[in-house]
């Protein structure tokens, strides 16, 4: 599976969980707004690096929109380092959401036009005052790193914040505009790489946030990021990153993480590229946009070069550049080489449904025998498929091989060579399908955790919230929230949530209750690690690409 399909994909689940959820929510004038009903007096002025900032006050939080973090990467600026915010006289109205970064995503066309000029945060506190040092939450959004963005309803961080944190959401640079790299760049750069212009936008977030979130009341010494999918795996990412120390000291990864072998072939366990092979790329890009040069490119008009962007691989996701990431993250991690923090990851039960599956059984083995060559006996043993519900194991397959993996990886690596503990999940909450229904034997799919994390069950084109949704949701946001205060997830009234050992491999189950209990195909998981470590030494006789490919339906 290559790059540009798992891209694709990614970008198609951000559509589906969000093309209604940011409905209702533009002013006439097409700026994000506050929900209705919620707006309320205005808070105080806050002092930040740029000047002064005024926010509102809503359901008793002070919430600041829009802050800039960094200058708008225009121009010259375009494919550089996020450089600092220009400074502003008076007091600046935070109130509306900044735009979304350039990208072509149909699920944000009710928000405010999508701009190159994107490099915004925003704050939501419960803070009474400065000195009151809260727990910082900081979100990154996920879609394929070509799509997503904070105002969607979805990642708004109320519920979070009425928990006692201070929570804060970034946008960050998408698909070419933040991943291009070219031997022109390279040269461009005192570090000799080019790239990663999007994580290096997540680290001038972190950086803002030590030097400013005293202001809302939050602690710069108590900072856990958090991101699901792509945004899980830049998580994982900045785990890994020299760059990035000492801004966090707690992460969270929803259906994330990047520990697959780093080969140049792309795709979801081996989904980074090398700088080399990443510069290759941008040749056909340059070529697609009709120019010869960077200079030239830089000319382009944001809404031709992201029409250029589409449908050219390996320009819009992280690159293994020996700087932002030094190196293949699982050999990083062997090693010791990363961020030494708490821990909580994991994923969810179907991923599988959203990536496809092949058309039939013979596909499926054939799919298997041909991606996994001598490990595809015992996969099929673990995740044999076949028809109506007992479907859903090849799926298992998918979702294993491109998130489960990748967390049962991270979690044991944290435990062998760091002093920092890991908490695993496995999210299962979903509708019971009755035995006649086409769902029968589905169960959570990607992204179907996030409402519950953000205390979101009311969007649109969700199935309407039980009470059971509701208790878990709570209990989710309190494991979260604990997490992020203390690095631990327990707390009084909840069921206890050991941490992952080998010894005690135990993750804890969300579905219909929380409840501590094994992780969920373990030999399947054994076998994928058998793959991927050949893979990554180059010996195994499977062509690369990390999981089976998805039949054209």
């Amino acid at each position: 599976m290559t790059t540009r399909r798992i891209t694709i994909m990614l970008l198609a689940v951000e559509i589906l969980l969000c093309a209604a959820a940011v409905r209702a929510q533009t002013s006439p004038a097409g700026g994000a707004q506050p929900p209705a009903g919620r707006a309320g007096a205005s808070a105080q002025p806050v002092k930040v690096e740029g000047g002064l900032i005024q926010g509102t006050v809503e359901e008793g939080l002070s919430v600041y929109r829009g802050i800039p973090y960094a200058a708008p990467p225009l121009g010259d600026l375009r494919w550089r380092p996020p450089q600092p915010a220009p400074k502003w006289e008076g007091v600046r109205a935070a109130d509306k959401f900044g735009p979304a970064c350039i990208q072509s995503n149909p699920a944000i066309a009710n928000l405010q036009a999508p701009s190159e000029d994107c490099l915004y945060l925003n704050v939501w506190t419960p803070a009474k005052s400065a000195n009151e040092r809260l727990a910082v939450m900081f979100w990154i959004h996920g879609g394929g790193f070509t799509a997503g963005a904070p105002p969607e309803r979805l990642y708004h961080g109320e519920a979070l914040a009425k928990k006692g944190v201070v929570v804060v959401s970034v946008a960050y640079r998408l698909g070419a505009f933040g991943f291009l790299a070219h031997p022109e760049l390279s040269a461009e750069s005192d570090k000799r790489v080019s790239g990663n212009y999007g994580m290096l936008d997540m680290i001038a977030g972190l950086q803002w946030v030590q030097k400013n979130i005293a202001a809302f009341g939050g602690n710069p010494k108590r900072v856990t990021i958090f991101g699901e999918s792509a945004g899980g795996i830049a998580v994982s990412m900045l785990c890994a990153s020299p760059l990035a120390k000492g801004l966090f000291q707690g992460a969270i990864s929803q259906s994330g993480g990047s520990f697959g072998p780093v080969l140049g072939g792309g795709g979801p366990g081996e989904n980074v590229q090398p700088l080399a092979v990443a510069e290759k790329a941008a040749a056909a890009f340059l070529s697609a946009a009709g120019v010869a040069s960077i200079a030239d490119l830089r000319k382009l008009p944001a809404e031709k070069l992201l029409a250029a962007s589409q449908g050219q691989r390996g320009v819009s996701w992280p690159i293994m550049d020996g700087w932002v990431i030094p190196d293949d993250q699982y050999k990083l991690y062997q090693a010791g080489r990363y961020n030494d923090v708490p821990v909580l990851v994991g994923y969810n039960s179907d991923e599988g449904a959203t990536f496809g599956a092949p058309r039939s059984q013979e596909a499926y083995v054939q799919s298997v025998r041909q991606r996994y060559g001598q490990f595809a006996d015992t996969l099929l043993a673990a995740y044999p498929g076949g028809e109506g519900p007992a479907a859903k194991t090849a799926r298992d397959l998918q979702r294993d091989s491109m998130f489960g993996w990748h967390t049962w990886s991270w979690a044991r690596l944290q435990t062998k060579t760091g002093k920092s503990k890991a908490f695993l999940y496995y999210f299962d909450q979903h509708p019971d399908y009755p035995a006649d229904s086409p769902r029968a034997g589905f169960g959570a799919a990607h992204g179907a955790e996030v409402p519950f994390v953000f205390q979101h069950l009311d969007l649109p084109n969700r199935p309407p919230a039980t009470a059971e949704d509701k208790a878990l949701a709570e209990m989710i946001t309190t494991y979260w929230t604990n997490f992020a205060k203390t690095g631990d997830p327990n707390g009084a009234g909840l069921p206890k949530w050991p941490a992952y050992s080998d010894a005690n491999p135990q993750s804890m189950h969300f579905a219909h209750t929380a409840q501590a209990g094994p992780v969920v195909s373990p030999e399947g998981l054994k076998t994928l690690d058998a793959y991927f470590a050949s893979r990554r030494a180059g010996v195994a006789d499977a062509p690369a690409g990390g999981a089976p490919q998805p039949e054209k339906q």
